[in-house]
């Protein structure tokens, strides 16, 4: 009758039987989708819209980040020493945003996360030997056709071993409240409970920044004398722009804000109504940038932990 969260209802697997946990305070932390799936279908007298929801927000404003890729292998590390780079990886090498967005085509920015070095083998053919060693002389300067068997496509393991590089970037993409998700009329999951169905589409901002990152990889990768191995993506696939989701850094659909005509939630990620209900994951997150979104999770979480035991202290909050 007042409104307030009560608890969760969960479906036990193992009977399929549904169950309640009453709680004085609920903080719902499910991910992006999944927390506004959660309060989209908690619909009452209280909350037609799902709760939370009186401002309409919940779903809407989904992002997430924009990302592409290129690869390629160095000839000059041909045969290079063995060394066990194990643990190297993209956290090490690492290209911030350095750019004037004034002086582009598109606003916001990305980051470049760099990968390559003598890791563990994985299944396959080498990664992909057949794709490399016909783009230089064998041993013995002569042209050689890819591929190969026996004893020289052995060798060929052994002197491309190390050699590869790739890159990727990772940037903003702009909150829209037409990116969103909603519940679907139709399906259900096992469990019967409704699931989300998503409207998502990249905008020029987004395909612009792919275009510019191509441009980038390309360039560095002729600075460094490297040899571009995958297809280099055109106008026609968006220039290689991951499709929405694939990067799984979704965030912004239960945003935060100061006013509940506008946000779900207030600046202590809190519903503006509900307010003994929390959300403390990626959902609250208004505008992301080219970071993952990881760090700025449990920097918001923590906050509103500390927020609800003061309340808690002060009797605000039972």
């Amino acid at each position: 009758a007042n409104g307030l969260a009560t608890g969760v209802s969960y479906v036990d697997k193992n009977d399929l039987q549904e169950y309640e946990v009453r709680a004085s305070t609920v903080i719902l932390g499910a991910s992006a989708g999944e927390s506004a799936r959660l309060l989209l279908n908690s619909k009452s007298a209280s909350h037609p819209n799902g709760l939370a929801n009186s401002s309409g927000v919940v779903g809407k404003y989904l992002h997430d980040s924009t990302g592409a890729s290129l690869s390629g292998f160095l000839p000059q590390l041909l045969d290079r020493k063995r060394y066990n780079e194990d643990g190297v990886g993209s956290v090490h090498i690492y290209s911030p945003w350095w750019l004037d967005n004034k002086k582009l085509d598109f606003p916001r920015g990305y980051h470049i996360e760099y990968g390559g070095g003598m890791h563990m083998p994985a299944y396959g053919f080498g990664q992909g030997i057949q794709n490399l060693n016909g783009l230089v002389p064998g041993r013995d300067g002569q042209p050689r056709e890819a591929g190969g068997f026996g004893a020289a496509l052995k060798d060929d393991y052994r002197r491309f071993y190390g050699t590869q590089v790739g890159m990727a970037g990772r940037g903003t993409a702009l909150a829209r409240a037409d990116n969103y998700c909603e519940i679907d009329p139709d399906v259900v999951d096992k469990y019967g409970i409704p699931v989300l169905r998503f409207h998502y589409k990249w905008t020029e901002a987004e395909i612009k920044q792919a275009k510019h990152m191509q441009e980038t990889f390309q360039a560095i990768m002729h600075g460094m004398g490297a040899i571009i191995t995958s297809t280099i993506p055109g106008p026609d696939t968006n220039y290689g722009l991951a499709a929405p989701g694939r990067i799984i850094h979704e965030v912004g659909t239960v945003r935060m804000g100061d006013d509940p005509k506008k946000s779900a939630l207030n600046k202590w990620c809190q519903a503006h109504d509900c307010r003994n209900l929390f959300v403390v994951d990626a959902a609250p997150c208004v505008q992301q940038g080219d970071k993952n979104a990881t760090w700025t999770i449990l920097a918001l979480s923590m906050r509103t932990s500390e927020y609800i035991l003061d309340q808690r202290k002060r009797l605000i909050l039972s």
